[in-house]
C-alpha cells in the first residue's frame, strides 16, 4: 500500500480515534439531556408513528446550504472493518429514508429494543425524515446509545443527480441536523450538557446503496465518509420473516461487519427479528458498537463502487419505474455475503 493511501487512513482513524477518546464524557453529558429533557414514556414507540402515510405537500429542499466542510481524508465506500485477532465488534445500523411526497414512518420499537438491551447503532437519517420528525430527531441525538449519520436528503439516487441536485442531497442533511441540534440545545433542559451533543455529521450512506465516481469526489468533498455494508437484512422485503432477518445477522456477521436494517416503518419484522439477533450475536461473542467506534478499532475495507452483495447489483436503481434490463437479485433478497470483485472494481484494505 503506498503512502498515499496510508496517510488518508492514518487521518481517518486519527478522525475515529478522537471521537473514540471522548465518548465516556459525551456519553454522560447525553445521557443528561435526555433524562432531563423527556419522561421515560416520551422516550417510547408510538404504534400510529411507524405508518407511512402519502402526502402531496411533503416536498420542498433543505434549510440553507451554507457549509463549509474539510475534504474528507479518504475517497471511497467503507464496507467493513478488519479488527485485529480475537476482537469481535460489530455495527448495526439503521436507515431512515424519506422520498417527496411522503412523510415516512418511526420504528419506535425497534429504538425501544436497542434501549432495552443497551445496543448501540448508528442511525442513517435522511434530511427530509429530520424535518418532518423534529423531536424524534432530538431525543436519538441526545441518547449516547446512538450516532447519527446523513441518508441523503430525500433519497435520491445520486448516480442520476445534477451538481446542484447532488450537493443538495450530500449537504441538505446536515443543515437539518444543525437546525435540530440549535433546537435541542435551545432547550433550557439540554442547556447545561451543551457539550455532550455531536457535532456536524461526518458519516454518509448513499440511498439504495447507489454511487458513482462523481458522487464518491463530491461525498470526500463534502467531508463527508460513504459508508456501506456487508450484512443486508433484507427487511424491506414484506415476505422476509423475523426468523430470516434474524438468521441473516447471526449467520452473515463477521468481526469487523456492518449490518443494515430501517427503522423508518419499511422495516418489515425488524422489530420482531431484533431480540433474537441480538441474543444471537452476543452468544457468538459480538459486542455491537457504531461504525465511529467500529473505525477506531481497525482498518477500513474500501471499494472504489457501491453495492450491495456484488458489483454492479445495485446499478437497477438507475431504472426505478421504468423497464430495467435483465439485472442481479434485488437488494432485499440478496445474500448478505460480501462477493469478490468484479472486474473494472477493486476492493482495498486499507492499512492501520
Amino acid at each position: 500500500m503506498g503512502t498515499s493511501a496510508t496517510g488518508k487512513v492514518l487521518a481517518v482513524m486519527g478522525w475515529a480515534l478522537g471521537l473514540f477518546m471522548t465518548l465516556p464524557a459525551a456519553a454522560a453529558e447525553r445521557a443528561d439531556v435526555a433524562r432531563a429533557c423527556w419522561a421515560p414514556e416520551a422516550l417510547a414507540a408510538r404504534p400510529a408513528e411507524r405508518a407511512v402515510r402519502r402526502d402531496p405537500n411533503a416536498r420542498g429542499g433543505p434549510p440553507a446550504l451554507n457549509l463549509a466542510s474539510n475534504p474528507a481524508s479518504l475517497r471511497g465506500a467503507i464496507r467493513r472493518v478488519e479488527l485485529p485477532p480475537g476482537k469481535k465488534l460489530v455495527a448495526l445500523t439503521l436507515d431512515f429514508c424519506e422520498t417527496p411526497g411522503e412523510v415516512a414512518g418511526y420504528d419506535g420499537a425497534i429504538i425501544d429494543i436497542l434501549r432495552r438491551e443497551r445496543v448501540a447503532a448508528t442511525l442513517f437519517l435522511g434530511g427530509r425524515w429530520m424535518v418532518t420528525h423534529g423531536e424524534r430527531t432530538e431525543q436519538l441525538a441526545a441518547d449516547p446509545l446512538f450516532e447519527i449519520a446523513s441518508h441523503g436528503w430525500a433519497h435520491r439516487n445520486v448516480r442520476l443527480l445534477a451538481p446542484d441536485a447532488l450537493r443538495e442531497e450530500l449537504l441538505g442533511p446536515s443543515a437539518a441536523y444543525r437546525q435540530v441540534r440549535s433546537r435541542l440545545l435551545a432547550r433550557a433542559c439540554a442547556a447545561p450538557h451543551a457539550a455532550g451533543i455531536p457535532g456536524d455529521i461526518r458519516l454518509f450512506r448513499f440511498p439504495f446503496g447507489a454511487c458513482n465516481a462523481a458522487s464518491l469526489d463530491a461525498t470526500a468533498a463534502a467531508g463527508l465518509l460513504a459508508i456501506q455494508w456487508d450484512v443486508s437484512t433484507g427487511d424491506p422485503d414484506p415476505h422476509q420473516s423475523a426468523a430470516a432477518i434474524a438468521e441473516r445477522m447471526i449467520s452473515g456477521a463477521r468481526p469487523g461487519s456492518i449490518l443494515l436494517a430501517h427503522a423508518n416503518g419499511r422495516g418489515h419484522h425488524t422489530a420482531e427479528a431484533l431480540p433474537a439477533a441480538i441474543k444471537g450475536l452476543r452468544a457468538r461473542g459480538f459486542e455491537f458498537v457504531t461504525v465511529g467506534q467500529l473505525l477506531a478499532a481497525g482498518r477500513p475495507v474500501v471499494t472504489d463502487t457501491c453495492y450491495d452483495a456484488r458489483p454492479g447489483d445495485t446499478d437497477k436503481y438507475d431504472f426505478l419505474g421504468r423497464t430495467a434490463p435483465a439485472a442481479a437479485s434485488p437488494r432485499s433478497t440478496s445474500s448478505s455475503l460480501e462477493a469478490g470483485p468484479r472486474d473494472g472494481w477493486s476492493t482495498t484494505t486499507l492499512p492501520r
